[in-house]
């Protein structure tokens, strides 16, 4: 596009105010998106234990999308950051796997996870073989069970006194892994 004489004038008789004004307004405005983005679209969390190893490694960062739910239910198997309920003295969001859904029957046993009746198919990632008991429960309406993917050393619904984490406490899906650089990459 060509200009004429008067734009180019007009450029070139801008002052120092006038640029560091433009560029505050930049700034702002990228500011104001990057928050926006933060508080209802997407956040960052850093994992602190190793409970859901070998999926997710202690200090890595993962990414959660805090806007998937508003439009699609909670699955089985989705990676969520939550906040426990208030059987827990954990009041840190933790991140844990979904296993049973509301009205699932739920039970561990002889190195399986049990819904309804039938084994889990965990085949599709990595985790630990469950070394305990326990007995079967009913997923409330409303409410999911969760595990850590590292079975014997996480501290999830089969250590919970009141094992089922509301719906309204899911902050989002974890959905990738974005540090440390050789492990980028999506979860599953």
């Amino acid at each position: 596009m060509v200009k004429n004489h008067d734009e180019i004038v007009n450029m070139e008789s801008r002052t120092l105010g006038d640029i560091i004004k433009e560029y505050a307004v930049l700034i702002i405005i990228a500011f104001c998106i990057a928050t926006v983005i933060k508080i209802f679209v997407i956040d960052s969390r850093i994992v602190p234990t190793t409970s859901m190893y070998p999926t997710v490694f202690a200090n890595d960062r993962v990414l959660v999308n805090k806007f998937i739910y508003r439009f699609g239910d909670v699955e089985r198997q989705d990676i969520i950051v939550f906040t426990p309920n208030d059987s827990i003295a954990e009041k840190k969001d933790l991140l844990k796997r979904v296993i049973g859904l509301p009205g699932d029957k739920v039970k561990v046993e002889n190195g399986q996870v049990y819904i309804n009746g039938q084994v889990l198919d965990e085949s599709g990632y990595d985790h630990d073989i469950p070394s305990y008991y326990f007995a079967e429960v009913q997923v409330p309406e409303g409410c999911i069970f969760v595990l850590g993917d590292n079975r014997n050393h996480s501290f999830d619904s089969h250590l919970w006194e009141d094992p089922f984490v509301p719906m309204e406490n899911i902050k989002g899906k974890a959905f990738c892994c974005y540090w440390p650089m050789d492990r980028i990459g999506g979860l599953n």
